[in-house]
């Protein structure tokens, strides 16, 4: 199991076996892998989840902007 981010939204998405995933939330087309263990969003609150995606999307927007 692999969890990707939306980089457009932040929406996470736990997904098995598939390479391309599309955002169900905002329809952005391919989804990123993130480093997050599927065990660890298992035991996330949805505070929790919401708080690392914005996280991550501020730290890899900055990344772009640089």
């Amino acid at each position: 199991m692999k969890v990707y981010i939306c980089p457009n939204c932040g929406w996470i998405r736990v997904v098995s076996r598939r390479k391309q995933v599309e955002c169900f939330k905002c329809g952005e087309c391919q989804m990123v892998v993130t480093k997050l263990p599927y065990e660890k969003v298992g035991h996330m609150s949805e505070e929790e989840r919401e708080s690392y995606a914005k996280t991550w999307l501020y730290l890899h927007n900055s990344r772009n902007e640089s």
